[in-house]
């Protein structure tokens, strides 16, 4: 399929709109509002409903919302049993202690046996801020993407926040979701719906290719500007469903492009960038550079500060862009 249909059929707004909203806290008014339309969701969070947003299901639906403590095997366990009841269970705890200390259990009960278990983790990346690196979870993509069956979502902003919140109640399997704390400019509007395996072209342009996930989706948006300064005409893509990823979009841009950036609030290896170079590296190799933390843990501090810190900033995307274009 040609990126032309493609673009038809993705794109959305040229430049973010002036709102920010968080998508840990949209992911937190969907559900309670989707508790309405699926009596069979249920919610179980590990002590940390203020956090994860939970909460707003646990004020309505008292007894569909279960505190598992800080138990997140327990948490996994008891999800994966609920699912094997016919309920439609939502798991969520920090993205650090839902991947790391409950791996086994999400390996060996939800993704082996393909239950209907949404696990929607908050605090990923660097802008978890303050916290530190004890709670910036930077490998949790890596570790789902792996698993057979998971599908792995990263939304960029509060209305695909909403929408992949709704796709995943209705979908039928395992689920990843990472939601963040930092408030995000709005991209899509409320008409935005998430397709399964689909990525979105929000920037067109011919020199490069910069693909981005999460927060780093709006680096990308802003990149381009600054490159657009220079004459450099930076196309832009959402890859918020890293895995299925979409494959065809990723091979249509590199081919028009000739070059590609990667941008992800996590490790370089595991996640986004190495997705897509295992991609390019058998369809259509081209330069790549890939932003992200290399080899290293968080730290605490202002998340704004943390972003430069670690090379996360847009100016940085944009070094890189004039990097991958040098090698063309």
């Amino acid at each position: 399929m040609s990126l032309f249909f493609k673009v038809a059929k993705y794109l959305a707004r040229e430049k973010p709109l002036s709102a920010k909203e968080s998508t840990r806290v949209e992911y937190g008014k969907t559900l309670a509002k989707l508790g309405e339309e699926y009596p069979d969701i249920v919610v179980l969070d590990a002590d940390l409903s203020g956090s994860t947003q939970t909460k707003h299901f646990a004020q309505v639906f008292k007894d569909r919302f279960f505190n598992m403590g800080i138990a997140e095997q327990d948490l996994m366990g008891t999800a994966a049993g609920l699912a094997l009841g016919g309920k439609i269970p939502f798991a969520s705890t920090f993205a650090m202690f839902a991947t790391g200390r409950a791996w086994e259990q999400i390996r060996q009960t939800i993704a082996y046996g393909n239950l209907n278990v949404k696990i929607v983790a908050s605090h990923g990346g660097v802008t978890v801020g303050e916290d530190g690196g004890s709670h910036q979870a930077l490998e949790d993509l890596a570790l789902m993407r792996i698993l057979p069956n998971m599908v792995v979502l990263v939304p960029a902003d509060g209305p695909e926040t909403r929408a992949m919140t709704r796709w995943a109640a209705a979908y039928q399997g395992p689920v990843y979701m990472r939601t963040g704390r930092l408030a995000l400019p709005v991209i899509y509007d409320d008409s935005y719906r998430f397709e399964l395996g689909r990525g979105s072209v929000l920037r067109l342009g011919g020199d490069v290719t910069l693909m981005g996930l999460g927060v780093m989706v709006h680096a990308c948006l802003e990149a381009a500007d600054l490159l657009a300064g220079a004459g450099i005409a930076a196309r832009v893509v959402n890859l918020s469903c890293l895995k299925p990823l979409d494959w065809e979009l990723v091979v249509a841009c590199a081919r028009e492009t000739g070059a590609v950036v990667t941008a992800e609030e996590h490790m370089v290896a595991g996640a986004l960038g190495s997705a897509v170079s295992e991609i390019l590296s058998e369809h259509y190799p081209v330069p790549v550079k890939r932003i992200g933390l290399r080899d290293t843990f968080g730290i605490s501090g202002k998340p704004e500060l943390l972003l430069k810190h670690f090379g996360l900033t847009a100016a940085d995307v944009a070094a890189a862009a004039r990097q991958v274009i040098a090698r063309k």
